[in-house]
């Protein structure tokens, strides 16, 4: 009997596609991108959310990537509805109470000015209200987190991007993938 080969794949996820293989009439679904067959995503990302998605069929390491006792720091840039100052980043670096009781872990903030393509759909922006991008690393990963830590602290998120899982870096265009090995992640 032949020893089935392991396959770790990169994929950036576009805008609007739900993180998985099946979806109800007219959504656009990961079987949509001729992806590698018998891969699952090893975490993640909500519909509305962009950026790198890890799948594979290895059953061990998404249960590695995934488990927060791992440890696996995933690095998301997100674009918030105005500008935070330091106090209220300092409440992220902390940790924030999100909607459901849970207290986050501490988490790494900073401001940045990243060059990102344009989304489609654009972001809903308002004219009078200046939007700011913020780098966060988290190492768990519950549900829709990042978008509850920034409404905890007053900054709704308008555009999130996972840019890192670990040390593998999103650098491929919207809607592609490629192989990688388990050793360029962690």
């Amino acid at each position: 009997m032949r020893k089935k080969t392991n396959l770790y794949i990169a994929f950036n996820k576009p805008y609007g596609v739900l993180s998985q293989f099946t979806g109800e009439n007219g959504q656009k679904t990961l079987a949509d991108y001729n992806l590698p067959k018998d891969v699952y995503a090893a975490g993640r990302l909500d519909r509305d959310s962009e950026g790198l998605l890890l799948l594979t069929n290895d059953g061990a390491f998404i249960k590695k990537i995934t488990d927060p006792k791992s440890k696996t720091v995933k690095t998301y840039w997100v674009q918030v509805e105005n500008i935070p100052s330091q106090v209220d980043l300092d409440k992220l670096r902390s940790g924030v109470v999100i909607k459901g009781g849970h207290k986050t872990k501490p988490a790494q903030v900073k401001i940045i000015e990243p060059e990102v393509p344009p989304r489609d759909p654009p972001i809903r922006e308002r004219k009078s209200i200046p939007t700011c991008w913020l780098e966060i690393k988290i190492s768990e990963g519950k549900n829709r987190q990042v978008r509850r830590m920034t409404a905890a602290i007053g900054f709704p998120t308008l555009r999130l991007i996972r840019k890192k899982i670990g040390n593998l870096e999103l650098n491929i265009d919207e809607g592609k993938y490629l192989e990688v090995s388990p050793q360029d992640i962690l």
